[in-house]
């Protein structure tokens, strides 16, 4: 039997809600099938199984808290046999102690109540067996008495958690900086022209281009790439990018590109779309929240000139960009206006240098003076 575990959704997730279970005792599951809905303080997260095989046993409700690699279910695997049907005592385990106070809700319901501040147990649900939908959330909020906005439960729990990974990573790494301006003129041109040969939703955006810099830049300079455990760094095979994405309620969550490297633009900035629309709609997946190997955050769209970031632990490295500024540039002799980025780095020196530091920014400048290479 393999055993299907809570999942750990970043480095700052000590426990999370199983708010949904997609599969139920019997039903067949393959590699990659997304059984389950696990609420954390950032968002409602599709969580995969790594093992092929069948539903054996459901271990915790709907609606439990429990703490990262508690056991969910176990799966039979393919060719294994059935274990003895159970008896009526083998059901589910009796709830944890807060869960008989729970309001019935869905789960779309209390993420909603979350997000306007509702304690449920003030809510009359209209469902079946009295459950309280979005709606009813909803309407508690319009019969409420007018007053200042709540901050909500998950918001604050969202502030709380980046706290404490950011305090654990100023604590733990021993971060230096780099940076350097990258003329952004190739780039800016080579969009015009690619980009009036397609429709505007198919368009592909500097943000994009500057994250397939960093990963071809990340097989060049692997330090860079993979993660510090026990007391050890361990390089990373593959370039999956972390891409901080602010979320419309405040706060931040930085979930993975996949093989960022092997990518084209194309499909790169259609990942991109996708990731982002997701993340902010509350549906990510556990493998994109779990296998970041280097995080790029790019504040350029809110006006930033230049950022200095902070290392999601256990990753070694952080790429910064903020916006286009024109500056001058001096060109066979004559100062001309060029679009300039600044790019930073925020590296671990356990695992490097300033030296191997500066030659990654300078792949990443490189790659950007070729974007019809890209």
């Amino acid at each position: 039997m393999a055993e299907f575990r809570m999942p750990s959704l970043g480095a700052d997730m000590e426990a999370g809600t199983l708010a949904k279970w997609l599969v139920k005792p019997g039903d067949a599951v393959s590699r990659g099938d997304i059984v389950a809905v696990v609420q954390t303080e950032k968002a409602d997260v599709e969580v995969e199984v790594f093992t092929s095989g069948a539903i054996e046993k459901i271990h915790v409700r709907e609606g439990d808290k429990v703490p990262v690699g508690t056991l969910l279910a176990t799966v039979r695997g393919e060719g294994e046999a059935a274990a003895a049907a159970p008896g009526p005592s083998a059901a589910l385990p009796a709830p944890a102690p807060d869960v008989g106070e729970r309001a019935r809700a869905s789960p779309a319901a209390r993420r909603r109540a979350e997000e306007l501040g509702v304690d449920l147990r003030g809510v009359r649900g209209t469902g079946p067996k009295g459950s309280i939908s979005v709606a009813d959330v909803e309407s508690a909020v319009s019969a409420a008495p007018p007053g200042p906005a709540p901050v909500s439960e998950r918001s604050a729990g969202m502030r709380r958690a980046i706290a404490a990974a950011m305090s654990r990573s100023n604590r733990e790494i021993p971060h230096y900086y780099l940076g350097t301006e990258i003329d952004l003129t190739a780039t800016q041109q080579w969009l015009a022209v690619e980009n009036s040969k397609r429709p505007v939703t198919e368009r592909i955006l500097p943000a994009a281009l500057l994250l397939r810099c960093v990963a071809l830049a990340a097989g060049e300079v692997p330090e860079m790439n993979g993660f510090w455990v026990d007391g050890s760094f361990r390089p990373s095979s593959v370039v999956h990018l972390g891409v901080a994405i602010s979320l419309r309620e405040g706060g931040l969550v930085a979930p993975a590109l996949h093989d960022a490297d092997k990518k084209g633009l194309e499909e790169l900035m259609r990942d991109l779309r996708d990731l982002v629309t997701r993340a902010r709609a509350g549906t990510l997946r556990s493998s994109e929240m779990s296998d970041p190997t280097l995080t790029v955050t790019n504040l350029g769209d809110l006006g930033v000139e230049t950022v200095f970031g902070v290392i999601f632990p256990p990753q070694v490295a952080l790429v910064g960009f903020g916006k286009a500024v024109e500056r001058p540039r001096l060109r066979q002799g004559t100062v001309v206006p060029a679009p300039m980025v600044t790019a930073t780095l925020a590296a671990d020196h356990r695992v490097s240098d300033g030296h191997r530091g500066g030659l990654f920014l300078a792949a990443i400048d490189r790659f950007a003076q070729r974007p019809e290479a890209l």
